[in-house]
């Protein structure tokens, strides 16, 4: 294999994950740009950081050698012109970097809606390292903050102001949190959860206005429905978008992100695009365009490098696989569940009085094939559900093996019995009746540890 000069733009997970596996399959030179930091760290890991949980330090997956030792160059700086004929880079200060091979793994930025003070001191996106610095900064000594936004980055900023004590008001424009991802149960679940932290939730509320002080710092806000919050932060968590300006006179193709194809091509010869900032031309049915999740990200690295060092490889995500924290309750989602139902699916869902547990499982409701589960409180074996979900198993297949699934400590309390008796309950009562009337013989699912 010719040695090759491959550059990549950013030290994401993304870009990261490119530059390990090329390394292993190839003795490319390698050269990571980034002007965020100078090691790959832990980007979901920031909110522990200002929570006291770890330091800069503990986010690092890699000591300060592995760079060296693994021949991976490294170089500070931000690119801000690519000529694709020329194969250069230009960065600030007016050094050039030149490449055989280009990955832009650019990742994301936080989004603004043109609101009226959103540039004001005290308001901010955390979406990057230098985000977290000037939230340190800027909550110091601070009486109260608004977090605009229902997303994950918001809850994460909520939780992360709620540890310091500070007040937080909590803006949401659907009737639920994050109802738009979530079923309306789960997210009024949730919601509730959030008001049991003494989290100022508004439901159904927008950010209309950001009203400064004498000094140009933020003083209140101005909701939609014309009420005036004082506060000295706004968080702006309304999403991020694909951070890829420096690219608009270069001749690659973009729409909101980097356009490319499943082996992660762009219009450019020898260019690539991967993570946060790729958007695919032909996303396979249900899969969003722009992938935004850390497992993605590490997959789209590896797949990559596979193409680049000769063995090309188009990109399978396989089945969606996603978690998060919600304060104290953990989510994790497997396949696919729709925030409202979809014609053709059932679904069974099951919720502990105590409000911090719940269970969805979707299927379809001609066949029982298993499509999608939700786990609140609750922790499943990924790789099992990544094998039932493949194996198109039956939802009565499903709630007999769920106890194999189950990933919890040992002592922990489990849940899945009360699933099953609930899916009993409602659902046999009505098959049997039917089956009855046709001389077929019905039987109660029960829940076994093993598969």
């Amino acid at each position: 294999m010719q040695k090759k000069n491959v550059v990549i733009i950013g030290n994401g997970i993304s870009g990261i994950t490119a530059a390990r596996f090329i390394r292993k399959f190839s003795d490319h030179r390698i050269t990571v740009i980034s002007e965020e930091s100078d090691h790959f760290y832990s980007r979901t890991a920031l909110m522990y950081i200002y929570m006291g949980h770890m330091t800069y330090e503990n986010t690092k997956p890699y000591e300060d050698w592995f760079w060296k030792k693994n021949r991976i160059e490294l170089v500070r700086g931000y690119v801000t012109k690519v000529d694709t004929e020329k194969k250069g880079l230009m960065l600030t200060g007016g050094d050039i970097v030149y490449y055989d091979v280009l990955i832009l793994a650019t990742g994301s930025k936080s989004r603004k809606f043109g609101w009226p003070g959103q540039d004001l001191r005290g308001v901010q996106g955390l979406y990057n390292l230098q985000d977290l610095e000037l939230m340190e900064e800027n909550t110091q000594g601070i009486n109260r903050a608004v977090v605009v936004g229902g997303g994950l980055i918001g809850i994460e900023m909520a939780e992360m102001l709620h540890s310091r004590h500070i007040p937080v008001t909590f803006l949401v424009r659907e009737s639920g949190y994050w109802t738009n991802i979530l079923p309306t149960e789960e997210g009024l679940m949730i919601s509730r959860h959030i008001r049991e932290h003494h989290i100022d939730l508004r439901l159904e509320t927008e950010l209309k206005e950001i009203l400064p002080d004498e000094t140009g710092r933020v003083r209140a806000i101005i909701t939609n429905k014309n009420e005036e919050i004082a506060c000295q932060f706004v968080g702006l968590t309304t999403g991020v978008m694909p951070n890829i300006e420096f690219l608009r006179d270069s001749g690659v193709e973009v729409g909101r992100g980097v356009m490319i194809n499943n082996y992660f091509e762009t219009n450019v010869p020898d260019v690539y695009a991967i993570g946060d900032c790729g958007q695919f031309r032909e996303p396979r049915s249900g899969h969003p365009p722009i992938e935004q999740l850390w497992y993605t990200g590490r997959m789209h690295g590896e797949t990559v490098a596979r193409t680049i060092c000769g063995e090309r490889a188009a990109y399978d995500r396989g089945v969606w696989f996603n978690s998060a924290k919600f304060l104290h309750i953990e989510y994790q989602t497997y396949g696919f569940v729709a925030s409202r139902p979809q014609d053709g699916e059932e679904s069974l869902y099951w919720e502990h009085p105590d409000g911090h547990h719940a269970v969805r499982i979707n299927y379809r409701a001609s066949d029982g094939v298993v499509i999608g589960s939700n786990f609140f409180g609750i922790r499943h074996n990924q790789a099992v559900w990544e094998r039932w979900l493949r194996e198109r198993r039956t939802i009565d297949y499903v709630l007999e093996h769920l106890g194999a699934a189950n990933f919890d400590p040992e002592f922990y309390t489990q849940f899945e019995r009360a699933v099953v008796k609930q899916y009993n309950e409602r659902y046999w009562g009505r098959k049997v009746m039917l089956k009855r009337k046709r001389g077929v013989r019905s039987r109660l699912l029960e829940l076994v540890g093993t598969e």
